[in-house]
Protein backbone atom coordinates (compact mmCIF):
# COMPACT_ATOMS: atom_id res chain seq x y z
CA UNK A 1 0.00 0.00 0.00
CA UNK A 2 1.79 3.05 -1.24
CA UNK A 3 0.07 6.31 0.51
CA UNK A 4 1.00 9.57 -1.72
CA UNK A 5 0.62 11.80 1.48
CA UNK A 6 -1.47 15.13 -0.27
CA UNK A 7 -0.80 14.05 -3.76
CA UNK A 8 -3.90 14.48 -5.59
CA UNK A 9 -4.82 18.00 -6.20
CA UNK A 10 -7.86 20.88 -7.56
CA UNK A 11 -7.24 22.39 -11.14
CA UNK A 12 -5.79 25.73 -11.94
CA UNK A 13 -6.80 26.42 -15.39
CA UNK A 14 -7.58 23.37 -15.36
CA UNK A 15 -4.26 21.42 -15.08
CA UNK A 16 -3.31 19.60 -11.85
CA UNK A 17 0.63 19.12 -10.69
CA UNK A 18 -0.51 15.37 -11.21
CA UNK A 19 -2.14 15.74 -15.28
CA UNK A 20 1.14 17.64 -16.61
CA UNK A 21 3.80 15.81 -14.98
CA UNK A 22 6.07 13.18 -16.87
CA UNK A 23 5.29 10.06 -14.72
CA UNK A 24 5.76 7.03 -16.92
CA UNK A 25 5.87 4.28 -13.75
CA UNK A 26 2.77 6.23 -12.62
CA UNK A 27 1.08 6.05 -16.04
CA UNK A 28 1.85 2.38 -16.10
CA UNK A 29 0.69 1.31 -12.78
CA UNK A 30 -2.62 2.67 -13.93
CA UNK A 31 -2.78 1.27 -17.02
CA UNK A 32 -2.21 -2.89 -16.22
CA UNK A 33 -4.49 -1.88 -13.11
CA UNK A 34 -8.22 -0.86 -12.02
CA UNK A 35 -8.63 2.45 -10.81
CA UNK A 36 -10.64 4.53 -9.42
CA UNK A 37 -11.54 7.01 -7.06
CA UNK A 38 -11.88 7.06 -2.84
CA UNK A 39 -13.13 9.29 -0.18
CA UNK A 40 -10.77 8.29 2.69
CA UNK A 41 -13.17 9.10 5.33
CA UNK A 42 -16.71 9.95 3.12
CA UNK A 43 -18.42 12.58 1.19
CA UNK A 44 -17.32 15.95 1.76
CA UNK A 45 -15.12 15.08 5.41
CA UNK A 46 -11.71 17.25 4.42
CA UNK A 47 -9.49 13.78 6.51
CA UNK A 48 -6.54 14.26 8.80
CA UNK A 49 -3.53 12.22 7.95
CA UNK A 50 -4.04 10.11 11.24
CA UNK A 51 -7.82 9.55 10.76
CA UNK A 52 -7.42 8.48 6.86
CA UNK A 53 -4.21 5.81 7.63
CA UNK A 54 -6.65 4.38 10.51
CA UNK A 55 -9.30 4.29 7.94
CA UNK A 56 -6.60 2.47 4.93
CA UNK A 57 -5.66 0.32 7.61
CA UNK A 58 -9.43 -1.12 8.19
CA UNK A 59 -10.13 1.27 11.63
CA UNK A 60 -13.18 3.29 12.06
CA UNK A 61 -11.88 6.45 12.94
CA UNK A 62 -15.18 7.43 14.29
CA UNK A 63 -14.48 4.57 16.99
CA UNK A 64 -10.98 4.87 17.59
CA UNK A 65 -9.95 8.10 16.92
CA UNK A 66 -9.95 10.71 20.21
CA UNK A 67 -7.39 13.08 18.68
CA UNK A 68 -3.77 13.49 16.93
CA UNK A 69 -1.73 13.87 20.04
CA UNK A 70 -1.48 10.42 21.54
CA UNK A 71 -1.01 8.98 17.92
CA UNK A 72 1.98 11.35 17.21
CA UNK A 73 3.34 10.92 20.55
CA UNK A 74 3.22 7.32 20.51
CA UNK A 75 5.26 7.30 17.03
CA UNK A 76 7.77 9.51 18.54
CA UNK A 77 8.30 6.32 20.91
CA UNK A 78 6.63 8.07 23.77
CA UNK A 79 5.01 5.14 25.94
CA UNK A 80 1.75 6.72 27.35
CA UNK A 81 -0.15 5.81 30.45
CA UNK A 82 -3.68 6.15 31.31
CA UNK A 83 -4.73 9.71 32.41
CA UNK A 84 -1.98 10.96 30.33
CA UNK A 85 -3.13 14.02 28.19
CA UNK A 86 -1.01 14.02 24.49
CA UNK A 87 -0.73 17.26 22.45
CA UNK A 88 0.63 17.70 18.93
CA UNK A 89 2.77 20.83 18.62
CA UNK A 90 4.58 23.31 16.21
CA UNK A 91 7.46 25.61 16.95
CA UNK A 92 6.29 29.22 16.03
CA UNK A 93 7.31 32.48 15.84
CA UNK A 94 5.41 35.47 17.64
CA UNK A 95 6.01 39.30 17.78
CA UNK A 96 4.51 41.77 20.13
CA UNK A 97 4.70 42.66 24.10
CA UNK A 98 3.65 41.21 27.34
CA UNK A 99 3.00 37.60 27.59
CA UNK A 100 2.52 34.43 25.01
CA UNK A 101 -1.66 35.36 25.16
CA UNK A 102 -0.94 38.53 23.94
CA UNK A 103 1.49 37.96 21.08
CA UNK A 104 0.76 37.45 17.10
CA UNK A 105 1.74 34.52 15.31
CA UNK A 106 3.64 35.35 12.31
CA UNK A 107 5.20 31.97 11.12
CA UNK A 108 3.47 28.95 12.51
CA UNK A 109 6.77 26.79 11.51
CA UNK A 110 9.34 28.95 12.53
CA UNK A 111 10.50 28.97 9.28
CA UNK A 112 10.49 25.24 9.15
CA UNK A 113 13.04 24.92 11.58
CA UNK A 114 14.54 21.13 11.79
CA UNK A 115 17.36 21.48 14.63
CA UNK A 116 15.08 21.75 17.72
CA UNK A 117 17.07 19.40 19.92
CA UNK A 118 17.98 22.22 22.15
CA UNK A 119 15.14 24.04 22.43
CA UNK A 120 13.38 20.93 23.40
CA UNK A 121 15.78 20.18 26.12
CA UNK A 122 15.25 23.94 27.53
CA UNK A 123 11.94 23.21 27.07
CA UNK A 124 11.88 19.44 29.72
CA UNK A 125 13.78 22.38 32.50
CA UNK A 126 10.24 23.70 33.28
CA UNK A 127 8.72 23.56 36.48
CA UNK A 128 4.96 22.83 36.51
CA UNK A 129 3.14 21.33 39.22
CA UNK A 130 2.61 17.97 36.94
CA UNK A 131 5.42 15.66 35.20
CA UNK A 132 5.22 16.35 31.80
CA UNK A 133 7.73 15.68 28.70
CA UNK A 134 8.59 17.80 25.46
CA UNK A 135 9.65 15.43 22.13
CA UNK A 136 10.62 15.91 18.91
CA UNK A 137 8.81 15.04 15.85
CA UNK A 138 9.33 15.80 11.71
CA UNK A 139 10.83 18.55 10.91
CA UNK A 140 9.41 21.82 13.33
CA UNK A 141 6.68 19.37 15.07
CA UNK A 142 6.97 18.21 18.62
CA UNK A 143 5.00 16.36 20.96
CA UNK A 144 4.15 17.50 24.41
CA UNK A 145 2.45 14.98 27.12
CA UNK A 146 1.23 15.78 30.34
CA UNK A 147 1.55 13.19 33.03
CA UNK A 148 -1.51 12.28 35.84
CA UNK A 149 -5.27 12.47 36.29
CA UNK A 150 -5.97 15.10 33.92
CA UNK A 151 -8.59 15.65 31.30
CA UNK A 152 -7.90 16.16 27.53
CA UNK A 153 -11.40 18.27 26.85
CA UNK A 154 -8.97 21.15 26.11
CA UNK A 155 -8.99 23.70 23.91
CA UNK A 156 -6.13 24.52 21.20
CA UNK A 157 -3.47 27.20 21.45
CA UNK A 158 -2.59 27.16 17.88
CA UNK A 159 -4.90 29.79 16.19
CA UNK A 160 -4.12 27.65 12.68
CA UNK A 161 -3.67 31.03 11.19
CA UNK A 162 -1.01 33.70 10.86
CA UNK A 163 -1.88 37.27 12.03
CA UNK A 164 -4.08 36.35 14.90
CA UNK A 165 -2.94 36.09 19.43
CA UNK A 166 -1.87 32.98 20.19
CA UNK A 167 -5.03 31.56 21.94
CA UNK A 168 -5.43 30.43 25.90
CA UNK A 169 -6.02 26.78 26.34
CA UNK A 170 -9.34 26.81 27.62
CA UNK A 171 -11.46 23.81 29.93
CA UNK A 172 -14.32 21.74 27.46
CA UNK A 173 -16.34 20.75 30.45
CA UNK A 174 -15.56 21.52 34.25
CA UNK A 175 -13.45 18.93 35.27
CA UNK A 176 -11.19 20.16 32.48
CA UNK A 177 -10.43 23.75 34.09
CA UNK A 178 -7.34 22.27 36.28
CA UNK A 179 -5.85 20.89 33.02
CA UNK A 180 -6.14 23.95 31.12
CA UNK A 181 -4.34 26.18 34.12
CA UNK A 182 -1.45 23.91 33.85
CA UNK A 183 -1.28 24.24 29.69
CA UNK A 184 -1.61 27.63 29.90
CA UNK A 185 1.13 27.77 32.41
CA UNK A 186 3.41 25.53 30.42
CA UNK A 187 3.12 27.83 27.62
CA UNK A 188 3.69 31.18 29.26
CA UNK A 189 7.07 29.39 30.87
CA UNK A 190 7.82 27.61 27.29
CA UNK A 191 7.87 31.11 25.13
CA UNK A 192 9.61 33.09 28.35
CA UNK A 193 12.32 29.97 27.55
CA UNK A 194 12.29 30.20 24.24
CA UNK A 195 12.64 33.91 23.48
CA UNK A 196 15.85 33.61 25.60
CA UNK A 197 17.20 30.90 23.92
CA UNK A 198 20.92 31.04 22.66
CA UNK A 199 19.85 29.03 19.01
CA UNK A 200 16.78 31.83 19.05
CA UNK A 201 19.35 34.88 19.31
CA UNK A 202 21.48 33.22 16.35
CA UNK A 203 18.75 32.76 14.26
CA UNK A 204 17.66 36.49 14.65
CA UNK A 205 21.04 37.55 13.90
CA UNK A 206 21.09 35.67 10.73
CA UNK A 207 17.48 36.90 9.68
CA UNK A 208 16.17 33.61 10.35
CA UNK A 209 12.69 33.40 12.11
CA UNK A 210 12.92 32.83 15.95
CA UNK A 211 11.51 29.51 17.11
CA UNK A 212 10.11 31.38 20.09
CA UNK A 213 6.82 29.88 20.81
CA UNK A 214 5.41 26.10 21.01
CA UNK A 215 1.65 25.75 19.92
CA UNK A 216 -0.43 23.00 21.24
CA UNK A 217 -3.05 21.04 19.24
CA UNK A 218 -5.11 17.53 19.12
CA UNK A 219 -5.52 16.69 22.60
CA UNK A 220 -6.27 13.09 23.29
CA UNK A 221 -6.57 10.44 25.20
CA UNK A 222 -5.33 7.08 23.65
CA UNK A 223 -8.04 4.17 23.54
CA UNK A 224 -7.53 0.77 23.47
CA UNK A 225 -7.41 -0.32 20.15
CA UNK A 226 -7.35 -4.05 18.62
CA UNK A 227 -3.84 -4.57 17.05
CA UNK A 228 -3.67 -5.27 13.14
CA UNK A 229 -3.13 -8.99 13.21
CA UNK A 230 -5.55 -9.64 15.47
CA UNK A 231 -8.15 -7.99 13.23
CA UNK A 232 -6.89 -10.10 10.10
CA UNK A 233 -4.70 -12.74 10.73
CA UNK A 234 -1.93 -10.76 8.60
CA UNK A 235 1.35 -8.94 9.82
CA UNK A 236 1.97 -5.66 9.24
CA UNK A 237 4.58 -3.28 8.65
CA UNK A 238 4.44 0.62 8.14
CA UNK A 239 7.47 2.46 6.11
CA UNK A 240 7.72 6.31 7.03
CA UNK A 241 9.78 9.39 8.63
CA UNK A 242 6.70 10.44 9.74
CA UNK A 243 5.82 10.91 13.56
CA UNK A 244 2.17 10.97 13.07
CA UNK A 245 2.01 7.83 10.57
CA UNK A 246 4.27 5.92 12.46
CA UNK A 247 1.58 6.61 15.63
CA UNK A 248 -0.83 5.12 13.60
CA UNK A 249 1.29 1.99 12.86
CA UNK A 250 2.56 1.43 16.54
CA UNK A 251 -1.10 1.69 17.81
CA UNK A 252 -2.14 -1.04 15.90
CA UNK A 253 0.12 -3.10 16.55
CA UNK A 254 2.61 -3.06 13.29
CA UNK A 255 6.66 -3.01 12.81
CA UNK A 256 7.49 0.43 12.42
CA UNK A 257 10.83 1.35 10.00
CA UNK A 258 12.73 4.54 9.14
CA UNK A 259 15.22 3.81 7.01
CA UNK A 260 18.59 6.00 6.53
CA UNK A 261 17.94 8.99 4.69
CA UNK A 262 14.20 8.96 5.00
CA UNK A 263 12.77 12.27 6.49
CA UNK A 264 9.56 13.83 6.11
CA UNK A 265 9.93 16.21 3.28
CA UNK A 266 10.71 16.47 -0.04
CA UNK A 267 14.46 15.71 0.73
CA UNK A 268 13.56 12.19 1.77
CA UNK A 269 15.41 9.29 0.60
CA UNK A 270 12.38 8.06 -1.64
CA UNK A 271 15.04 4.91 -2.99
CA UNK A 272 15.88 4.12 0.43
CA UNK A 273 11.98 4.01 1.42
CA UNK A 274 10.95 1.55 -1.35
CA UNK A 275 13.63 -0.84 -0.39
CA UNK A 276 12.93 -0.67 2.59
CA UNK A 277 9.36 -1.58 2.05
CA UNK A 278 9.96 -4.29 -0.96
CA UNK A 279 12.45 -6.40 1.66
CA UNK A 280 9.38 -5.94 4.59
CA UNK A 281 7.57 -8.33 2.28
CA UNK A 282 9.94 -10.85 3.19
CA UNK A 283 8.38 -10.69 7.05
CA UNK A 284 4.88 -9.01 6.50
CA UNK A 285 1.72 -9.90 4.58
CA UNK A 286 0.81 -5.53 4.46
CA UNK A 287 3.18 -3.35 4.04
CA UNK A 288 1.99 0.67 3.78
CA UNK A 289 4.99 2.52 2.71
CA UNK A 290 4.56 6.58 3.32
CA UNK A 291 5.94 9.54 1.53
CA UNK A 292 5.22 12.90 3.43
CA UNK A 293 6.15 15.53 0.40
CA UNK A 294 3.49 16.15 -1.75
CA UNK A 295 1.32 17.37 1.24
CA UNK A 296 4.21 19.76 2.66
CA UNK A 297 5.12 20.59 -1.37
CA UNK A 298 0.45 21.45 -1.34
CA UNK A 299 0.66 23.10 2.08
CA UNK A 300 3.45 25.70 0.43
CA UNK A 301 0.95 26.33 -2.31
CA UNK A 302 3.54 25.22 -4.70
CA UNK A 303 3.03 24.15 -7.82
CA UNK A 304 5.88 23.56 -9.92
CA UNK A 305 7.62 21.59 -6.97
CA UNK A 306 4.65 19.65 -6.88
CA UNK A 307 5.34 18.39 -10.62
CA UNK A 308 9.03 18.11 -9.77
CA UNK A 309 8.67 16.24 -7.11
CA UNK A 310 6.08 13.76 -9.09
CA UNK A 311 8.46 13.59 -11.69
CA UNK A 312 11.54 12.38 -9.52
CA UNK A 313 9.69 9.92 -7.50
CA UNK A 314 8.51 8.38 -10.68
CA UNK A 315 11.89 7.59 -11.37
CA UNK A 316 11.94 5.07 -8.71
CA UNK A 317 9.00 3.35 -8.97
CA UNK A 318 10.30 0.67 -11.40
CA UNK A 319 11.02 -1.47 -8.66
CA UNK A 320 7.38 -1.49 -7.97
CA UNK A 321 6.57 -2.90 -11.39
CA UNK A 322 9.40 -5.81 -10.96
CA UNK A 323 6.95 -7.08 -8.36
CA UNK A 324 4.94 -10.80 -8.97
CA UNK A 325 1.33 -9.35 -9.27
CA UNK A 326 0.31 -13.05 -9.01
CA UNK A 327 1.66 -13.08 -5.57
CA UNK A 328 1.54 -9.28 -4.57
CA UNK A 329 -1.23 -7.05 -4.38
CA UNK A 330 0.03 -3.03 -5.37
CA UNK A 331 -2.38 -0.17 -4.39
CA UNK A 332 -1.11 3.53 -5.27
CA UNK A 333 -3.04 5.94 -3.65
CA UNK A 334 -3.27 9.02 -0.81
CA UNK A 335 -4.66 9.37 2.38
CA UNK A 336 -6.43 13.16 1.42
CA UNK A 337 -5.85 15.50 -1.04
CA UNK A 338 -3.30 18.99 -0.12
CA UNK A 339 -4.58 21.21 -3.39
CA UNK A 340 -2.02 24.10 -3.98
CA UNK A 341 -4.45 26.40 -4.41
CA UNK A 342 -6.03 25.68 -1.15
CA UNK A 343 -3.06 25.00 1.14
CA UNK A 344 -4.93 22.67 3.54
CA UNK A 345 -6.08 19.26 3.23
CA UNK A 346 -9.65 19.17 1.24
CA UNK A 347 -12.30 16.42 0.95
CA UNK A 348 -11.89 16.08 -2.66
CA UNK A 349 -11.22 12.39 -3.29
CA UNK A 350 -7.91 10.81 -3.80
CA UNK A 351 -6.50 8.68 -6.90
CA UNK A 352 -6.60 5.07 -6.32
CA UNK A 353 -5.23 2.41 -8.73
CA UNK A 354 -4.72 -1.53 -7.79
CA UNK A 355 -2.40 -3.51 -9.50
CA UNK A 356 -3.01 -7.60 -9.20
CA UNK A 357 -2.98 -10.74 -11.69
CA UNK A 358 -6.76 -10.79 -11.17
CA UNK A 359 -8.02 -7.52 -11.72
CA UNK A 360 -10.84 -6.05 -14.39
CA UNK A 361 -8.11 -3.93 -16.33
CA UNK A 362 -10.05 -0.76 -17.44
CA UNK A 363 -9.17 1.39 -20.01
CA UNK A 364 -7.59 4.45 -17.57
CA UNK A 365 -3.96 4.73 -18.95
CA UNK A 366 -3.26 7.73 -16.97
CA UNK A 367 -2.71 8.17 -12.73
CA UNK A 368 -4.76 11.50 -12.67
CA UNK A 369 -7.82 13.04 -11.16
CA UNK A 370 -9.43 13.35 -14.16
CA UNK A 371 -9.06 9.79 -15.05
CA UNK A 372 -9.53 7.56 -12.25
CA UNK A 373 -13.06 8.36 -12.28
CA UNK A 374 -13.82 6.67 -15.54
CA UNK A 375 -11.84 3.45 -13.96
CA UNK A 376 -13.74 0.31 -12.77
CA UNK A 377 -13.39 0.93 -9.17
CA UNK A 378 -15.56 3.86 -9.36
CA UNK A 379 -15.78 5.43 -5.67
CA UNK A 380 -14.79 3.84 -2.55
CA UNK A 381 -14.46 4.59 0.82
CA UNK A 382 -10.76 4.35 2.87
CA UNK A 383 -12.25 1.17 4.93
CA UNK A 384 -12.94 -0.54 1.56
CA UNK A 385 -9.25 -0.79 0.02
CA UNK A 386 -8.15 -3.21 2.44
CA UNK A 387 -11.15 -5.63 2.41
CA UNK A 388 -10.29 -5.27 -1.87
CA UNK A 389 -7.07 -6.41 -1.82
CA UNK A 390 -7.54 -9.28 0.45
CA UNK A 391 -10.10 -10.35 -2.13
CA UNK A 392 -7.74 -10.30 -4.63
CA UNK A 393 -5.78 -12.42 -2.62
CA UNK A 394 -8.41 -14.95 -1.75
CA UNK A 395 -7.55 -14.15 1.99
CA UNK A 396 -10.91 -13.02 2.55
CA UNK A 397 -14.12 -15.22 4.03
CA UNK A 398 -17.35 -15.63 2.52
CA UNK A 399 -20.13 -13.37 4.36
CA UNK A 400 -22.65 -15.66 4.69
CA UNK A 401 -24.19 -19.00 3.47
Amino acid sequence: MFILDGLPDRPIKGKTPLSIAKKPNLDKIAEIGINGIMDTISPGIRPGSDTSHLALLGYDPYKFYTGRGPIEAAGVGIDLKPGDVAFRANFATVVGSGNIFDKVVVDRRAGRIENTEELIEALNEIDLSVDFEVAKATGHRAVVVFRGELSAELSETDPKVVGEKVKKCKPLSESAKNSAEIVNEFMIKAHEILEKHSLNVEREQKGLSKANAILLRGAGVMKEIPRFEENYGLKLTVVSATALIKGVGKIVGGEVLTPDGATGNKRTDIKAKINSALDSLKRSDVVLLHIKAPDEIGHDRDFEGKVEFIEKLDTHLGKLLELDFSKNCLIVTSDHSTPVRVGEHTADPVVVSVVHEGVRVDEVKNFSEFSAPKGGLCRIRGMDLLNIALDLLDLSKKFGA
